[in-house]
């Protein structure tokens, strides 16, 4: 499997703590994460869930937009969640084995869940 480098935010709940990260394999390090496998801030704030990534060309683009994200303002932080993921739901399914788009990608892709009628 090729490497992704990706850089990815973690949330401890909807506008809770924020964890900006780094890794070429997000599945793998997102499930450390949630196991409690990473000591560290993850670990002792409970910040678990996949709430926004972005993929990269390379791992030294990815670090250099991680630095910039972690010296963002959290209000900035908060509207790149939202223009991805909205409702902030885990990315993360444990269930597929996966990670997924966020509900603005979907929507953009045309894959969105059809939406009940009122």
């Amino acid at each position: 499997m090729p490497k992704q480098p990706r850089v990815y935010i973690l949330a401890s709940k909807r506008d809770g703590t924020l964890y900006v990260g780094v890794t070429s394999n997000l599945f793998i390090r997102v499930g450390n994460h949630k196991q409690d496998l990473i000591a560290g801030f993850t670990k002792r704030y409970g910040v678990h869930r996949l709430v926004y990534y972005e993929t990269h060309e390379s791992m030294d683009a990815a670090i250099a937009r991680e630095k910039r994200l972690k010296k963002w303002n959290r209000a900035w932080k908060l509207r790149l969640i939202e223009s991805m993921n909205p409702e902030w739901d885990d990315l993360f399914d444990e269930f597929w084995g996966a990670i997924n788009d966020g509900p603005a990608d979907m929507v953009c892709e045309g894959s969105a869940p059809p939406q009940a009628e009122t």
